[in-house]
């Protein structure tokens, strides 16, 4: 499926970008364009990788032109540009409004045009019963993809629009777990916003993973959520504790601007058409024209199923906790580094 063919990453040089190029750049891929707008992390990442298959193209998904100048001959789209912090989508709710909603239009238009078969947008648990703007934003992301998966210009080409859905990436930049041990690093009290709060517990090769199955099974406008495990925030810090060794004071701070005690994937109302597929859940398109009335007396619906959130999945005991970080590279390379010095 991917020899000779063209990918391009938006927000290449991200968490998730340096994870999919750590998979596919010994693949049969004939190009992997990396789009950012940061200059700096794409020329740290063309000194560390050093390697004619990649191509970095400066630009912003804001600025319509330069997406579609780098969309051409391009056959897959993973869209992963966005603003993804919760405190600075609620100061600055337009800046995440131009980023993640008309960026990602401009994204979406820009593959139509070009013709591009399979383009996967990245959106977020947040985006499910959105209380803050990245999660609005995001869920506005999902009713654009669901949106143009319709246009007759993407149906006429064949192109295949389609969202995936995840919680918190582990370790990914400017999460919970680099900062957790930070603070052990430098005896410094780790701060829990609130103890009790869950969270999803996903890798960066689980992200990969939900968007690769995506891209191999999706229809137009489907949506995939990957089952995973959660933790509390108090239980993750404990784990940490015990693995580097440290008695760290643990200082309660209270919930930032924005944020939830727990993290939905999937809406009731989505879990109601949504279809099990082992590890993910795939959540088809409504399709249905604007004439309601016809669909709700042919094909009235149950809506009242439970959500799957990160209270109610698997909860992870302090001992899994400790065993899934030992799994993560990044949490292994800083517990090798603080035992060494």
């Amino acid at each position: 499926m991917f020899k000779d063919k063209i990918l391009l990453i938006t927000g290449g040089t991200g968490s998730f970008g340096n994870a999919v190029l750590s998979r596919f750049i010994n693949s049969d891929l004939k190009e992997i364009r990396i789009f950012s707008r940061d200059e700096k992390k794409q020329d740290e990442m063309r000194h560390k990788l050093n390697n004619p298959k990649i191509n970095f193209v400066i630009g912003d998904i804001r600025d319509f032109d330069s997406i579609n100048n780098a969309m051409r001959n391009v056959d897959y789209v993973f869209n992963a540009a966005a603003l993804k912090q919760v405190p600075s989508c609620e100061f600055y709710p337009m800046q995440a409004v131009k980023t993640n909603i008309l960026g990602s239009e401009n994204v979406l238009e820009a593959a139509v045009r070009n013709k591009v078969k399979k383009i996967v947008v990245l959106s977020t648990d947040k985006a499910a019963y959105p209380i803050n703007t990245m999660g609005m934003t995001k869920a506005i992301m999902e009713k654009l993809a669901i949106s143009k998966s319709r246009d007759a210009r993407a149906v006429e080409n064949g192109t295949i629009i389609c969202a995936t859905r995840y919680g918190n990436v582990m370790c990914s930049r400017g999460s919970i777990i680099p900062l957790f041990i930070h603070q052990i690093k430098e005896n410094l009290p780790m701060t829990i916003t609130v103890p009790e709060m869950t969270r999803f517990m996903m890798s960066l090769d689980d992200a990969v993973d939900l968007v690769l199955f995506a891209f191999n099974n999706a229809l137009a406008g489907d949506l995939f959520i990957q089952k995973a495990p959660a933790a509390t925030i108090v239980d993750l810090a404990l784990a940490l504790k015990e693995l580097f060794k440290v008695n760290n004071e643990i200082k309660i701070i209270g919930a930032r601007h924005g944020e939830k005690m727990y993290e939905s994937l999937c809406t009731s109302e989505e879990m109601s058409k949504a279809i099990d597929m082992g590890d993910f859940y795939r959540v088809p398109a409504d399709l249905r024209d604007l004439n309601y009335t016809k669909y709700v007396e042919k094909f009235g619906n149950r809506i009242d199923y439970e959500e799957y959130n990160s209270d109610n999945t698997n909860r992870l005991k302090i001992d899994e906790i400790k065993k899934l970080l030992l799994s993560l590279d990044y949490v292994k390379d800083e517990l090798e580094n603080y035992n060494i010095n």
